[in-house]
């Protein structure tokens, strides 16, 4: 129901992110909605799909005219979250995180 773990990661791993939200139904809070049927949902779930791979198709093509440097400050987002001094960072857990923060942790 919510992206917030994938956006976190995303920002820790210094990657840019968008969320794409599809409605499927509004029966479980619209008061004035009846009941929704499962063909209902695989019906707009199946329309959603098509809509996602047509919002690729039309941006994919865009992606490669970006900045290598994310004008959001995306690429960078860890210079100041870091705050153990390197002499006191484990060794072990700097290699352990070093897929997803090498680049502030050797900074």
């Amino acid at each position: 129901m919510t992206n917030m773990p994938e956006a976190k990661l995303a920002r820790e791993a210094e990657i840019c992110y968008a969320t794409v939200a599809m409605v499927t139904d509004y029966d479980c809070w619209h008061p004035d909605h009846d009941n929704v049927q499962v063909a209902d949902i695989i019906r707009v779930l199946t329309a959603n799909a098509d809509h996602a791979r047509s919002l690729v198709k039309a941006v994919t093509p865009n992606l490669s005219d970006r900045p290598d440097a994310c004008p959001a400050g995306c690429d960078h987002a860890l210079d100041t979250a870091i705050i153990t001094a390197p002499d006191a960072r484990d060794p072990a857990m700097a290699e352990k995180l070093d897929a997803v923060a090498g680049r502030a942790l050797k900074a």
